[in-house]
């Protein structure tokens, strides 16, 4: 199994799971992990937060045993912040840390952070410089193919970075303005790549081993990420660990599918920082949602996931689920 260096750690090239913020949390890693996730990320946290001490913020940075190796994202537009930030951080002994200069949700770009910084390449680079300076570990950053179809930058945009001093980036193949829609050029990704030494990891439409081994090959990226393709699916990271070992992988059953649905659901509510039960479950109405993707029936279940007020009525709805599943193949056969 081939490997990329990243810090104290060698990461085999199988797929790691993309940092998401108010989807990637604490449960979503975890259990993304113990399906074979190569590595893992934190949701975003705020420099400035951090600085301030937000006990929220801080809440993000802490990393447990089974989660590593894992990077902390940091996001923010001014170097001074950055730096103090990571000094911060130090203290939680991440593996690495990762500038987020990819997001394109408005309250962050409004701020001139995420993929606000695509349109400004000269404080891009000195927020990294800060960090690097700051930093004790590896500092890594995350971005994208540019601002608009318009001004594709992130060959010029990732020279610069590396020159920084990031020991990796991450192209995610979209432009701020596409958002999360149409499809990711990974050319992008392939361009970056040739213009830079150091690590590429490429993110952006992969959803299962022939896209990850298609971007591979396509992009000579050294490690694909996975972000919305693990939706209610982290199976997917023990089909791409499995297949590129070269081992056999059978994909879950419906009954699987649940099993994985409601333990997903258990650890949410251990891992909800002291919220109790009945608050906690709330954070799982769309996971719960989307392990039902594609199947007879989703839409109307997932109204009664947006619902849902307890985990015992989570396996109700699991066993449910299961039951019309079984109905409908019966009448098809």
């Amino acid at each position: 199994m081939e490997t990329i260096r990243l810090g104290n750690d060698n990461i085999s090239k199988t797929a790691a799971l993309a940092p998401m913020a108010g989807v990637a949390d604490r449960a979503y890693r975890i259990l993304c992990k113990e399906h074979g996730a190569a590595v893992l990320v934190s949701e975003m946290v705020s420099a400035k937060g951090l600085c301030y001490g937000d006990s929220k913020t801080a809440q993000l940075c802490t990393i447990l045993p089974e989660e590593r190796p894992m990077g902390l994202q940091l996001f923010g537009s001014e170097p001074d912040f950055m730096a103090k930030a990571v000094t911060i951080v130090q203290c939680f002994e991440p593996d690495w840390i990762d500038i987020n200069m990819g997001c394109p949700v408005p309250k962050v770009v409004g701020t001139g952070a995420g993929s606000a910084l695509m349109k400004n390449i000269d404080l891009a680079a000195r927020i990294t410089e800060a960090a690097v300076q700051a930093s004790s570990i590896p500092v890594t950053v995350k971005f994208r193919t540019g601002w608009d179809s318009d001004s594709i930058n992130a060959v010029e945009f990732a020279k610069s970075i590396e020159n920084a001093g990031a020991s990796a980036i991450a192209v995610h193949g979209r432009t701020k303005m596409q958002m999360y829609s149409g499809k990711a050029d990974w050319s992008i990704i392939k361009q970056v790549k040739q213009a830079v030494s150091i690590p590429v990891i490429g993110n952006g439409d992969v959803t299962d081993f022939d896209s990850c081994k298609k971007m591979y090959d396509e992009t000579g990226c050294d490690l694909v990420m996975i972000g919305r393709g693990s939706y209610g699916n982290p199976f997917v990271f023990r089909e791409i660990d499995s297949l590129m070992k070269g081992l056999t992988y059978t994909p879950p059953t419906l009954e699987k599918r649940m099993e994985a649905m409601l333990y997903h659901i258990r650890l949410i509510i251990k891992h909800s920082f002291g919220k109790p039960p009945e608050i906690a479950i709330r954070d799982a109405r769309k996971h719960a949602a989307w392990y039902m993707s594609g199947c007879y029936g989703a839409a109307s279940f997932r109204a009664r996931c947006y619902q849902l007020s307890s985990y015992e009525e989570a396996e109700i709805m699991a066993n449910d689920f299961i039951k019309l599943q079984n109905q409908f193949e019966n009448e098809r056969n």
